[in-house]
């Protein structure tokens, strides 16, 4: 028999106990982040924000909410962070990154589905999001000059997807009925 290999009956043990439990298996759960590229005469729109890791930039972007689609949670966020109105007029693709944070050591995975479009002008009567200092119009060249102010690799990655092309129809994100409402009880 090879050093490591058990019967059941060693396994059980000579009291004829159950084998020790095993651990759960913990289910992976990666954090679902919608973002916004939003591109004006070779600018585009970053939010300042002060972050446990300091202040950083990202494009305007955040978690999906329970019962709502993609398409609406990038909505939702432009505004939250930029007081613009912000309409999709194409899918740049899913984008994951992995983050540590230095404060606490937790380790999430991120999952962003990030869009481009277009936005209106900053609402003058409404405010930013929490923790949102202001935003900011910089050119890719600036962006790219600056990778430790970003808040994730991802920030560039949806940028230089969005330059070198990428593009996707909304209809490729299918949002199923039941999102929309409360699940019944069998």
């Amino acid at each position: 028999m090879k050093p490591f290999e058990t019967t059941l009956a060693e396994d059980l043990g000579t009291t004829g106990h159950q084998p020790p439990a095993r651990p759960a298996k913990i289910r992976w759960k990666p954090s679902v982040t919608v973002a916004a590229v939003i591109e004006r005469n070779g600018r585009f729109l970053l939010v300042e924000e002060d972050t446990s890791d300091g202040i950083m930039l990202n494009n305007p972007a955040g978690h999906l909410d329970p019962g709502e689609s993609p398409e609406q949670g990038v909505i939702r966020e432009a505004l939250e962070e930029t007081a613009c109105q912000f309409t999709p007029e194409a899918f740049l693709g899913v984008f994951m990154s992995r983050f540590r944070r230095t404060r606490d050591g937790e380790d999430t995975t991120y999952l962003r589905l990030a869009f481009c479009g277009t936005a209106s002008e900053a609402d003058p009567t409404l405010t930013l999001d929490e923790g949102i200092l202001r935003t900011v119009w910089m050119t890719v060249d600036e962006i790219r000059a600056c990778p430790e102010r970003m808040r994730s690799p991802l920030v560039l990655a949806c940028i230089e997807a969005y330059l070198s092309g990428v593009r996707h129809p909304l209809s490729v994100l299918q949002t199923h009925m039941s999102v929309f409402t409360a699940p019944t009880r069998p």
